[in-house]
């Protein structure tokens, strides 16, 4: 095992992070794994610094829709998996998609999200059609996919239709490790050529991982930390990784709310302008888990709009909250919590990502 860095050592990386926005691997496989309380401490003050710098105290919000748990693909952490015979499977149709968005246009958002596993039915056709509807539906607003992996033909045309931003989470860098999370059909070459593919189409495009998967180690997470200072994504979705019952990982432990933290403060200093969403998964592993990610660098809550009878069955790990704060009915409460830590949800505001030269006006 490496040895720890020094506390000096340690803050004197996160020091140049702040101003460079850019570390060699083995310095962030170092910070890993020299992390403290008094180095979160040392490092959260810059993060939720920088934050401020380009957001202010806004917590910008999107409309989560997820609307079809059926997915081909086996990943084998994944509770939606092909391989889980025991899920209720459903689909939503485009009328209960737009009521969701209108729900929620009248509560205040100006993003929404389609979400959904790689369900073959969803056409290039019928994905056009539907992301064409929402946009004429709301033509202020924006919509982000994350639908998975599509054709470069496909991302092209929901981008013609409309389509904004779109998630596609490569989960490890490492193509080993990869190789371990998923069947033998899924390689990370094609994960990664989708990304580069959503980019040069003109995508505000999101990636992210997993913290604390499986075999993960120090440095596939400074891996990954090196991927997204290089490919510089507008968004970056991260969480601890939690298991499914019904999965060959259901016996694994969960990952770490406090290292998840720790990659969000260090994410906010290489990409200080990025969306950065504190996610239902720190959530739920924690019941303050996205106020802590607030205070660490993360600027994005995604509530859900999906109808209230079918959110327990889009369950990607055990226990997902999914009847809380984190749904769109309960949006005051959302706002009220994030009063107490000094933010306030920015409703009827899209919230786009911030390049560098642009911190947030008054700030």
């Amino acid at each position: 095992m490496e040895d720890k860095l020094s506390f000096e050592a340690a803050c004197a990386y996160i020091d140049r992070l702040e101003k460079e926005h850019r570390l060699p691997h083995a310095a962030y496989a170092g910070l890993i794994r020299s992390r403290s309380p008094d180095l979160e401490a040392y490092l959260f003050q810059k993060s939720r610094a920088a934050a401020r710098r380009y957001f202010g105290n806004r917590v910008y919000i999107r409309g989560l829709i997820e609307f079809t748990n059926f997915c081909k693909n086996d990943c084998y952490y994944c509770g939606i998996r092909r391989g889980n015979r025991e899920i209720p499977r459903y689909r939503l149709d485009v009328e209960t998609i737009l009521g969701c968005a209108r729900l929620g246009y009248q509560l205040g958002f100006r993003t929404f999200v389609l979400q959904g596993g790689e369900d073959p039915w969803f056409t290039d056709e019928r994905m056009a059609a539907l992301v064409k509807a929402l946009k004429t539906a709301h033509p202020d607003c924006a919509v982000t996919l994350s639908l998975g992996e599509r054709s470069r033909e496909s991302y092209r045309l929901l981008k013609e239709v409309g389509a904004d931003r779109y998630l596609l989470r490569h989960e490890t860098a490492d193509p080993v490790h990869y190789s371990r999370l998923h069947p033998p059909a899924q390689q990370l070459g094609a994960r990664m050529e989708c990304l580069q593919n959503l980019k040069e189409l003109g995508y505000q495009v999101g990636t992210g991982f997993m913290v604390g998967s499986p075999w993960q180690t120090p440095e596939n997470l400074a891996g990954d930390l090196c991927f997204i200072q290089d490919f510089k994504p507008q968004m970056v979705g991260i969480g601890p990784y939690l298991p499914h019952h019904q999965t060959p990982f259901a016996d694994k432990p969960a990952g770490s709310m406090e290292l998840t933290l720790f990659c969000l403060g260090l994410l906010r200093l290489m990409l200080p302008g990025v969306l950065l969403p504190a996610t239902t998964a720190l959530g739920t592993i924690h019941p303050e888990g996205r106020e802590k990610g607030i205070l660490a660098g993360a600027n994005v809550v995604m509530p859900n709009l999906s109808p209230s009878d079918l959110r327990g069955q889009y369950t990607l790990y055990d226990n997902k909250i999914c009847t809380g704060a984190e749904s769109a009915e309960r949006l005051a409460e959302l706002d009220e919590r994030f009063r107490r830590i000094g933010y306030t949800v920015a409703l009827a505001d899209r919230g786009d990502f911030r390049p560098v030269e642009e911190p947030a006006d008054g700030v």
